[in-house]
């Protein structure tokens, strides 16, 4: 018959050590060595040494047996020893170290899913901010059995089948000892209470679904595919959990005139020959109200003019964006019989010297580039 290893070596352990100490090395080990998930050849007989070392370790009486006259003196002592191992054992030690984790985790509150909504806003309101109300379909608690799931003036009974643990364990023989299983409770699914009568709105769910009308404000600035966020308004939570939020996106409409560029907005004013050549002064829309802007004589297309403080205002944060006024020459598609006689008298008098010299001339990229700071 082989020899028995000393216990304070199989824990790894001095002989003075506290029961803390000695609780921390037999977690460490038992974790490692456990046959349910060690399948390496021996680690069955590690683990029963592990925890034959531990049982005589952590009661006093078996310890100073153990100290005094060694593996005699404790089986002397104790009968029978340590035959018919239950690895079973294993799982009342973790739940007494760990407070049955596995079933509290189960039965802990339950935080409720999140909300999506697409919000679709104008060019101005997306700019300015504005409030939209808004109708979602959204899982909430009972408004009769306050979520509990019993008929009022009921309360929910201890489910008989896992005496209120939400999980049941079976013990199976095999050739290593006895193993036990722990399952989900096939009676109350966890819960660890039945509902022996049902509320009749919400048929024992706890749970119902309503119809919500939201205010949302939606903040100065924003920007097509903006997310918001509504805290504590998406789905309820379970057994006390708070609710889930409600995220918004939103999608914005396009302006019949304004393109976006940040919190700048571009603008292209058409002009004709006259107000090119001659310089004018014309009305330009911003997002306020109309303004007055000075085009200087010989203006080009694709000339630049900056309306400081006329574009979106900054998210969550003070100032605006400007306006870039972009110069489109227009040729006119049809001219009376006086105009075209103007024209040609016009034309005639042109020379090389009217022609602004190349560096001034405006291409499209020329035009970009002013738009853009470039």
């Amino acid at each position: 018959m082989p020899t028995k290893r000393d216990y304070y070596d199989i824990l790894g352990i001095g002989r003075n050590a506290t029961d803390e100490e000695i609780k921390r090395a037999f977690r460490k080990l038992a974790f490692k060595y456990h046959p349910d998930h060690n399948h390496e050849d021996g680690a069955a007989d590690r683990f029963k040494e592990i925890n034959e070392a531990y049982e005589v370790l952590t009661d006093p009486d078996k310890r100073t047996a153990y100290d005094r006259f060694g593996h005699g003196g404790a089986e002397g002592l104790f009968g029978r020893g340590f035959e018919g191992f239950d690895f079973g054992g294993f799982g009342d030690i973790f739940e007494a170290f760990f407070g049955g984790a596995t079933t509290t985790t189960r039965q802990a509150p339950r935080r409720g899913a999140d909300l999506r909504y697409e919000l679709t806003i104008t060019f101005e309101e997306a700019a300015f901010g504005c409030e939209q109300e808004i109708s979602i379909s959204r899982t909430e608690n009972c408004s009769l059995c306050q979520g509990v799931g019993s008929k009022p003036g009921s309360q929910p009974s201890r489910c008989p089948n896992c005496n209120g643990t939400g999980q049941v364990r079976r013990v199976q023989q095999s050739i290593f000892g006895r193993f036990t299983t722990t399952t989900t409770c096939g009676q109350c699914h966890g819960e660890g209470r039945i509902i022996t009568e049902p509320c009749p709105r919400c048929r024992g769910t706890g749970r119902e679904k309503r119809q919500r009308s939201i205010l949302v404000k939606i903040p100065a600035g924003v920007d097509d595919g903006s997310q918001l966020r509504l805290s504590g308004e998406g789905e309820a939570g379970l057994r006390g959990g708070s609710q889930g939020n409600l995220y918004i996106t939103l999608s914005v409409l396009p302006h019949q005139f304004f393109i976006r560029d940040g919190d700048n907005i571009l603008y292209e004013l058409p002009i004709n020959f006259a107000q090119a050549a001659l310089g004018a002064e014309v009305e330009v829309p911003t997002l306020d109200n109309k303004v007055k802007l000075k085009l200087p004589a010989g203006s080009q297309t694709g000339k630049v003019f900056r309306l400081k403080g006329r574009g979106v205002p900054h998210l969550n944060r003070s100032g605006r964006g400007d306006q870039l006024v972009t110069l489109l020459v227009v040729t006119p598609e049809s001219l009376t019989k006086k105009q075209r006689q103007l024209l040609e008298e016009l034309a005639n008098s042109f020379s090389p010297a009217n022609m602004p010299p190349p560096e001034k001339w405006r291409g499209p990229l020329d035009r970009l580039k002013n738009v853009f700071g470039a």
